[in-house]
Parts: C-alpha cells; structure tokens; sequence
C-alpha cells in the first residue's frame, strides 16, 4: 500500500490510501485536494473512513461521495454525513485487501475512533484523528481525561513500529511544549532537530513512529517520573494527588492548553 498526505487548510492531512488503481482517503475535511490527486494519479476513491464528526474532517464528504460514489464509513456514535455505514470496535472490517481494526478512542471528542492496519506493508498503519499527535495530543472537548489516558494506553499498547498518521502537522509546537515538560529527555531533543530539519525542506513530520513517540510524547509518558515530576511542581499537586494517573493526565493536558 501506498500512503499520501494530502495538505488541507492550515494544517491538516488527508490521508490517502493508494492500492494499484484504488485509493481510500481518511478525514478529508476538504474535497479539493482528494479530486486533484485522483485525477493526477488516475485513481477510484472507493471508500471514505472519518474518525469524528469535527468539520475540518467531514467537510468533503457530500461532494466526494456524489463525485466519486464512494462508500462512506465513520463512527457509530457521532454525526457523520449521511448516508454512511457506522463502525463499532469489534466490528470487522476489510478494504483494498487491508483488514482494518476499529479502535474506540474517546477524549477529543465522545465517539472518536481510530482505524488500525495490523498487516500493512512495509509496517502496521494507525490513522487516528485528533486522539494522537506526534509530540502531543488532542484537545478534550467533549471526552473526560480518563478516557483520553485510557484511549493514548490503548494505541500505546500498538506494535512500536506502527506508522502513525496523524491528521495535523502541530509536530513543532508539540515538541515545544514536551520540552518544557521534559528539558532532560535526549530523545526528544535529537527528535526536534530531526523534525526542524524535515519542516526546513517543506516536508511533512508524519507519519510518526510509535517507538519514537514513545519515547518523546509527554502525554504517552504521563506516568514516567520525569513527567509526573514536572506536572506536579507545575500544578503545584500535593503528594496524593501525584499519585493519581488521571489527575496528572490531566493537569497536563491544562498545562498544554495554557502553554504559550
């Protein structure tokens, strides 16, 4: 298979699947970019994966679905343009060859899902909204901190070399913030100047591997002492509250969303 990031907005990615002569293209939030690449690569789109309802990922549905006919998938519990067929963890699915696992990964919003490629070549293939980012993660806006900790435990637990396909370039700004958090981590600081490199040339940081993030994402390190440390002298936590995964998750999801 064959992976494309398409450029939308500011700063999204469409993701294109490509297969011999098919493609599947995951969030497009804008149609435009998924026609030009169809057209230039002499491709049928055959289906359309959406992991949640947020314009900038929907926004492209109607008029792909009526300029290609293709097949729409999207979460169960979420609004989806219609028509589309709804997808529940558990549930199989299977498409361009590729058998796909639908992960339920609530946080950024309530009926989120990822989709989960075991058997890609040359490795596994996560596509994951806004759940993940490479350096960060997304916003709650309608998720709890524990489901966010409990959805990042579950993509954590993925193989290492799981291609993560993120659906924002926020890379950079990420991996500021990781550094204040986390000033001592070496892998992290050989990781933003490894990413700078790659944005200098007007190339994109994604996908991230999940090793990698492993190693330098502070929110898949929250209970890493480091981290916990960090968090607690930032939020000022007392001793109990330290100890508590979630009430660290999320004060440092507050200070993400404070940070300048």
């Amino acid at each position: 298979m064959k992976l494309v990031e398409l450029p939308a907005f500011a700063d999204n990615y469409l993701w294109l699947w490509q297969q011999d002569d098919q493609a599947v293209v995951v969030d497009p939030g804008d149609a435009a970019p998924v026609l030009q690449a169809l057209a230039r690569e002499g491709l049928i789109l055959t289906a359309i994966l959406v992991t949640h309802h947020h314009a900038d990922h929907v926004g492209g549905v109607d008029e792909l679905r009526a300029a290609t006919g293709a097949q729409v998938f999207g979460p169960a519990r979420e609004n989806i343009p219609q028509p589309f067929t709804p997808v529940m963890a558990g549930e199989p699915l299977s498409l361009l060859g590729q058998h796909i696992d639908v992960l339920d990964v609530p946080g950024h919003t309530a009926g989120h899902v990822a989709y989960f490629l075991p058997h890609a070549e040359p490795s596994p293939v996560l596509f994951c909204g806004d759940t993940l980012f490479s350096g960060g993660c997304g916003r709650l806006f309608e998720g709890t901190p524990a489901q966010m900790l409990a959805s990042l435990d579950a993509l954590a637990a993925l193989p290492a070399d799981t291609q993560v396909c993120c659906a924002h370039e926020y890379t950079l700004s990420n991996l500021r913030f990781a550094l204040a958090v986390d000033p001592r981590n070496t892998d992290l600081q050989a990781y933003q100047i490894h990413c700078q490199n790659l944005r200098a040339q007007g190339r994109p940081t994604l996908p991230a591997r999940l090793g990698t993030e492993l190693q330098i994402n502070p929110f898949l390190r929250a209970r890493h002492p480091d981290v916990r440390h960090a968090v607690a002298q930032h939020a000022g936590l007392d001793a109990k509250t330290q100890a508590d995964d979630v009430a660290v998750f999320a004060a440092l999801r507050q200070w993400k969303n404070d940070f300048q």
